[in-house]
């Protein structure tokens, strides 16, 4: 994948991820960056369980990031109250 592909799949990615755990996004940057590092984890969990990970920008792709997101997002709030 591009940059540019990582890039747009890491921001909506981030964004959705946001409003699910937190019901508002982190902003621009922020949801581009955890939308980025959500799908690396995603991959990572996804290759875990014997599942293919990101694939290039689709739809499949997109729902491992959110999971990946998701999963990154909360534990990035736990870090962040417990400190």
């Amino acid at each position: 994948m591009s940059i540019l592909a990582w890039i747009v799949l890491g921001l909506i990615a981030g964004f959705i991820a946001s409003k699910i755990v937190n019901k508002a996004g982190e902003g621009v940057g922020m949801d581009i960056l955890l939308g980025i590092v959500g799908a690396i984890v995603g991959g990572f969990i996804f290759r875990l369980l014997g599942a293919h990970g990101v694939s290039g920008l689709n739809l499949y792709s997109l729902l491992v990031a959110v999971i990946g997101s998701v999963a990154f997002l909360l534990v990035y709030h736990a870090f962040r109250r417990a400190v």
